[in-house]
């Protein structure tokens, strides 16, 4: 057991966990959205399926309008009008055009189209003053997603476009991986359930309600737990219960070194194989992660902003893959600071919470509220994690840090 891992060496025991691919099921297209593709979803018709307008305007033979000009205007005769949804009855030859609206098939014979005000026209011609070559805006068929072609992956987090994309190739339910289940357990006798009444020296239970939302984010279906006092024997037995119920289960409180440092001893208590006992982190870094046979016991803080920032820069990965998801580790991005870091020196790494704003083209971290363990109000208006190494000075307005994206 590490006494203290890296942020890294964290992650990487955590990813040393195996975690086989969740079971599958299929769910109607309009449930799909935020849920993980179980299986590569191939066009079995191009996307568009045929060549078609992308204005309103005329459809024509681009060589008919070679050497166009004001003083050589060039007059084609129209056929017919075709509106979206509709099949074209007349093919387009020389001298000929159609009048076309967006969406429409194109006439056979005809390969290029213009919008209508670029020309002049009437009922029965359409005359232009320039020529426009053969080819010219038309959307192809497949264009989007040609036939046989992978629209989306197996690992891929459906997105409105995604399901877009299988509403065009006329599917209507969808494979997708089951969510893992997560049980969180909060510890600790100071806590009470909101709507109960809340006597001086109690606090109400926060962190299940930001933790179960977190886990949704990522993919997992989770469930309260319930609340377990201050007693390694109640924890264990809490844990227990819910083990053969869940994929992952995740506490919080207890986590910290002290008098009331119960998850390591309920986790001894189980048998439990103990990974490491803190993450050089901060806030966040008062996390125990243990191993019940292949399933992750995570203990968290009992602060909730503390166990947020450690469940999404330490265990999200892990989570991610649990959940079937291709793509497990966020991407970094790069950003400078818009105020000066003005803390100590600290060994270990500070999380910052902050949002993007871009200046002059540049792009800046600039932090967001209370950054304590125990606050939320600047993790609801934050959309980037900033990392400000260990061990470093104190740092002016401007300086390059490394962010993720929340």
């Amino acid at each position: 057991m590490l006494k203290s891992a890296a942020p890294e060496r964290a992650r990487e025991l955590i990813l040393e966990i195996p975690s086989p691919a969740p079971g599958t099921e299929t769910v109607p297209l309009p449930l799909s959205y935020g849920r993980v593709l179980a299986e590569d979803i191939r066009a079995d018709i191009p996307i568009p399926p045929f060549d078609r307008s992308p204005f309103d305007g005329y459809a024509f033979r681009g060589a008919d309008t070679a050497g166009a000009s004001d003083e050589n205007p060039v007059t084609l005769k129209i056929t017919e009008e075709i509106p979206a949804g509709s099949v074209p009855s007349v093919a387009v030859s020389e001298g000929l055009a159609a009048k076309i609206l967006t969406g429409a098939p194109m006439p056979p014979g005809a390969d290029a189209t213009i919008k209508y005000e670029l020309t002049e026209f009437t009922a029965e011609t359409v005359t232009f003053r320039a020529p426009v070559a053969p080819g010219s805006d038309v959307v192809r068929a497949g264009d989007d997603v040609k036939k046989g072609g992978i629209a989306a992956r197996r690992g891929d987090v459906i997105s409105p476009a995604a399901a877009g994309l299988f509403a065009s190739l006329g599917r209507t339910e969808i494979p997708v991986f089951r969510r893992p289940r997560a049980a969180v357990l909060n510890t600790g006798s100071e806590l009470v359930e909101p709507g109960d009444p809340l006597p001086y020296g109690k606090i109400y239970n926060s962190s299940v309600y930001t933790l179960i939302g977190a886990l949704a984010q990522l993919g997992l279906d989770a469930y309260n737990a319930g609340v377990a006092r201050d007693d390694p024997d109640e924890i264990a037995a809490a844990v227990m219960k819910n083990l053969p119920l869940c994929d992952v289960m995740i506490t919080t409180g207890g986590a910290s070194v002290g008098d009331y440092d119960f998850a390591l001893g309920s986790a001894e208590k189980l048998g439990a194989e103990t990974l490491f006992r803190k993450t050089r982190i901060k806030p966040g870094g008062a996390m125990l992660a243990s191993r019940v046979g292949d399933k992750l016991l995570l203990s968290l803080s009992g602060n909730p902003g503390s166990a947020l920032m450690a469940l999404l820069y330490i265990a999200s990965p892990f989570l991610r893959r649990l959940a079937g998801r291709n793509e497990i580790h966020p991407e970094p991005v790069f950003v400078r600071l818009a105020e000066p870091f003005s803390h100590k020196r600290s060994a270990r790494a500070r999380l910052l919470r902050g949002r993007l704003v871009v200046s002059d083209g540049e792009a800046y971290f600039s932090e967001r509220g209370e950054q304590g363990g125990g606050a939320l109000s600047s993790f609801n208006s934050c959309d980037l994690l900033g990392e400000i190494p260990e061990d470093s000075p104190p740092l002016p307005a401007g300086t390059l840090i490394r962010a993720w994206r929340v």
